[in-house]
């Protein structure tokens, strides 16, 4: 399957998880009262409307290059994964701040009868069944905004953890628990929202490569039999995808179809790895004297992948 269908199909199941969940809690809600279903059912909400966006987002992302466009759409991925960042720190925000008021005030209600339980774990379910599929759809695929939303996930399945424990503590004569764990998870929350924020910045600022990956364009790069030697490597983030710029070093008696064939062949060397989106190879003649040493690219081709260095 391809990757725009994929995504766009994770996309709608995302939504509909959440709109179903919203539903679910805030009917328990309304029926028992508990501050811990009702920021659950808020932290929902905050999902659906967020996964309204992805959807929307994604659906721009997926569709193929045109003029004005002719790399494609996908850098609007990390733009999509900064809004899902927002959205978790409004939730971290919003779960504190009810956590801080139901303690100040000292009210705290009871929620009587399975179905509280009953609906905080099947949500629990559902949001890590979402959280492992979104992740390994998202690495499979190179989605930053399915990633993101998986892991907003795994933060859900965290707050709804602490939900039941308010739950159950409250319904065990310790109503205290309900508030204490919210507030606990809420930095939880944080935090998820500072993971996706600081990868997708680095995508949009045009970070490097991580380490092996960029030392595999260099052994790629000089594979070839009649590439002596390469040279100011340049390979970062533009969206998330990879842009490459390398010099080779070459024979200068090779003819024009023979380093166009040589140029052609590095290329698709290096295209083949799934990250890489541009390849931009400079030939360099050895008569020209344009030939260097260069440092950055001697110790990437040392680097050991297996031993990290």
């Amino acid at each position: 399957m391809n990757r725009a269908v994929t995504v766009r199909r994770v996309g709608f199941l995302i939504l509909g998880v959440n709109l179903g969940l919203v539903v679910a809690k805030a009917l328990v809600w309304y029926r028992t009262g508990s501050l811990a279903i009702g920021s659950e059912a808020v932290n929902s909400l905050t999902d659906a409307i967020y996964s309204a966006v992805v959807l929307a987002g994604l659906y721009l992302t997926t569709q193929p290059p045109d003029v004005d466009h002719p790399h494609g759409h996908e850098r609007i991925e990390p733009l999509v994964s900064l809004f899902i960042a927002m959205a978790i720190f409004a939730a971290g925000g919003a779960i504190l701040w009810g956590a801080a008021r139901a303690l100040y005030a000292g009210e705290i209600a009871v929620a009587t009868g399975p179905a509280a339980a009953v609906v905080l774990v099947g949500a629990g379910a559902a949001k890590l069944g979402l959280y492992r599929y979104c992740l390994r759809v998202g690495n499979d695929y190179n989605s930053p905004a399915l990633v993101a939303a998986g892991l907003d996930s795994r933060n859900d399945v965290l707050t709804v953890g602490a939900a039941l424990i308010g739950v159950l503590g409250a319904r065990a004569g310790y109503p205290v628990l309900d508030p204490l764990a919210a507030a606990v998870v809420s930095l939880g929350v944080f935090y998820t929202g500072w993971e996706v924020l600081r990868d997708n910045v680095d995508y949009l600022i045009g970070r490097a490569p991580p380490e092996n990956l960029h030392a595999e364009i260099v052994k790629r790069t000089i594979a070839h039999p009649d590439v002596e030697g390469v040279h100011d490597v340049v390979a970062h983030y533009v969206g998330p995808e990879i842009d490459v710029s390398v010099h080779i070093e070459v024979e200068g008696d090779r003819t024009l179809l023979e380093a166009h064939g040589i140029e052609t062949e590095i290329v698709r060397a290096v295209r083949e790895l799934p990250e890489v989106d541009d390849v931009f190879v400079h030939i360099d003649p050895k008569e020209l004297g344009e030939w260097k040493e260069d440092e950055t690219a001697d110790r990437l081709l040392e680097f050991d992948s297996e031993g990290e260095g």
